[in-house]
């Protein structure tokens, strides 16, 4: 994606919330072109003003995701987001991994065991026992996540 220059606010703003439509120059909708209101840069506008041409004035799928710069399963994938999630199902997902997909529930257990033992084991060394007892490597921030995220530290009641 393009960066905005930096004399140019909204754009900025657009960009820093990944909302910074890559393509303006596509959007060839009538109203964008027409009137100040409506900014091709603003993918979260373009995209809703998309919908509703559809939804509201009529025209076919594939005629406004043309007048949108967006293909046709595009324009599916918002409408299903839109469908599920309102005006923040148009937002962009966060990319990458949503979760910790190396602490599992043999790492659990014995994360749970070792700080059973002693409650003041460090990060490091907890890191070090699972690598020893289970030969996976984690970086000692995922264990400290993973004891937080379960309450490990705690004393029992």
């Amino acid at each position: 994606m393009p960066t905005p220059p930096p004399d140019d606010p909204k754009a900025g703003d657009l960009g820093r919330w990944s909302i910074l439509n890559p393509h303006p120059e596509a959007v060839s909708d009538r109203l964008f072109a027409q009137l100040d209101f409506f900014d091709p840069r603003d993918m979260l506008q373009v995209k809703y003003e998309m919908l509703r041409r559809v939804h509201v004035d009529g025209d076919s799928v594939v005629k406004a995701a043309a007048d949108f710069g967006l293909s046709r399963p595009a324009f599916y994938s918002t409408l299903a987001e839109f469908e599920r999630a309102g005006m923040a199902g148009l937002l962009p997902k966060k990319r990458g991994p949503k979760g910790a997909r190396k602490v599992t529930a043999p790492v659990l257990a014995l994360l749970r065991e070792l700080l059973a033992e002693d409650k003041h084991l460090t990060g490091a060394k907890l890191a070090d026992e699972v690598q020893a007892r289970l030969g996976l490597r984690l970086h000692v921030r995922t264990i400290e996540r993973a004891v937080a995220h379960e309450g490990l530290r705690k004393k029992p009641r």
